[in-house]
């Protein structure tokens, strides 16, 4: 599924999900899902999307969860975009509209996760591709990698606003437009040096890279981390004082926070629950 050479013990064998083209595996706490179509560069079909949706489902209430990893596999692409044969049926603008609708419940579901999300780039990271990557938490990549939305230059079609906006919340504005607009990729040192990207490493240490970001997020607090990215989501246009109030009381007040406390004045790693 990958080309690593320094994978961590501790996943599961995969299984095949959607078709076979999603191959998801485990560890504790942890889920991975690999876009399977090597051949097409892992361009997203229906039964594709459908399949992340649903597993998104099912982990956002899975509180042994947590972190997810998301990745493509065969070594050339974390995912090239839309699989294009899919337009073919299209005849109307609404029917661009629905796409997009689509499109945009599966990305929201993703980033919406409460657990951690890391998106593990070998290759190209295009359209569709990109809109994935820049839905997740933390993205790490080899340094072959490329990422962009040549649409101008090839499809003619557009975005919806909020692909547009969380690419530019990832990669900054400059580069969004760059990558929209002049149809330019930016390859992953670009990317690693505007903050788009935590690392990047050659692929045979790509899983240990991935491996040691969730590694220590099996141990944190699952409430810390949601909160965290509840606030993150909603911006400071979003700050409202009493909606934050009540996350802070859920932390300050819950078993883990307590476990923290009693952990660090022990000098103990503290065992945290979620509860």
């Amino acid at each position: 599924m990958t080309r690593d050479n320094d994978a961590r013990p501790g996943w599961g064998e995969p299984r095949a999900e959607a078709g076979g083209e999603l191959l998801v595996r485990e560890a504790p706490g942890l889920v991975e899902v690999a876009f399977h179509r090597p051949e097409k560069l892992n361009a997203f079909t229906d039964a594709m999307y459908d399949g992340l949706l649903e597993l998104c489902a099912r982990v956002a209430v899975d509180p042994a969860v947590r972190a997810v990893v998301v990745r493509g596999s065969g070594g050339r692409a974390f995912a090239a975009g839309n699989d294009i044969a899919s337009f073919r049926g299209f005849t109307t603008g609404a029917d661009g509209v629905a796409y997009e609708a689509r499109i945009r419940r599966v990305l929201d579901a993703l980033a919406d996760l409460p657990q951690l999300t890391v998106a593990a780039v070998d290759g190209v990271c295009v359209g569709g591709g990109l809109a994935v990557a820049t839905s997740c938490d933390l993205r790490v990549a080899t340094p072959a990698s490329r990422f962009g939305y040549p649409i101008a230059r090839t499809l003619g079609n557009a975005l919806s606003a909020p692909i547009v906006l969380r690419c530019a919340e990832v990669f900054g504005d400059p580069v969004t437009r760059e990558m929209l607009l002049a149809s330019r990729l930016v390859d992953a040192p670009r990317a690693l040096a505007v903050g788009a990207l935590v690392s990047v490493v050659e692929p045979q240490h790509l899983d240990a890279e991935v491996w040691s970001l969730v590694e220590g997020v099996r141990r944190a607090a699952p409430r810390t981390l949601a909160v965290t990215k509840e606030q993150l989501r909603a911006g400071r246009s979003g700050y409202d004082v009493v909606v934050d109030d009540e996350r802070l009381a859920g932390a300050y007040g819950s078993a883990d926070f307590r476990e923290g406390v009693r952990a660090f004045l022990a000098k103990e790693r503290p065992s945290f629950t979620g509860q």
